[in-house]
């Protein structure tokens, strides 16, 4: 049976999204990924965008509120802005809960290829750090 992972940031609209994406895609074999907000908003079109250029499609996803999954198991979760981190709650007990903050790419500012980029090295991170996190036998 998988290990079922949520992904937690404030609006469910890009971090959280691209993470569930990433692990569906390359850790689809050992893990089930989902992805909520403590609000619901979007999921940012860059965001399909950038995940669209590693063969990853999102964009059927869409932005959910943490209390969509109130009740289901998870192995882990998994915060990934402060915001998040500051209020998820705890009622997920006996799950491993994890911290990994990355910077919030909607914020950027620039030309559209700046923003772009940005997304890009918030997508990579993110990609980093969780098959590293995952590539070993948890």
């Amino acid at each position: 049976m998988k290990q079922r992972i949520l992904f937690l940031c404030t609006h469910n609209s890009c971090r959280s999204q691209m993470a569930e994406g990433l692990v569906n895609y390359y850790l689809g074999d050992r893990f089930q990924a989902f992805s909520a907000g403590t609000e619901a908003t979007q999921v940012n079109p860059l965001a399909i965008r950038v995940l669209a250029e590693l063969g990853i499609d999102i964009t059927h996803h869409s932005s959910k509120i943490l209390t969509e999954f109130d009740g289901q198991p998870f192995d882990y979760v998994i915060t990934l802005c402060g915001d998040a981190n500051e209020k998820c709650p705890l009622f997920f007990g006996g799950v491993e809960r994890i911290h990994l903050g990355f910077s919030d790419p909607s914020r950027a500012t620039g030309s559209d290829e700046e923003v772009l980029q940005e997304f890009r090295r918030v997508r990579d991170g993110i990609k980093t750090k969780l098959l590293d996190f995952f590539s070993s036998d948890k």
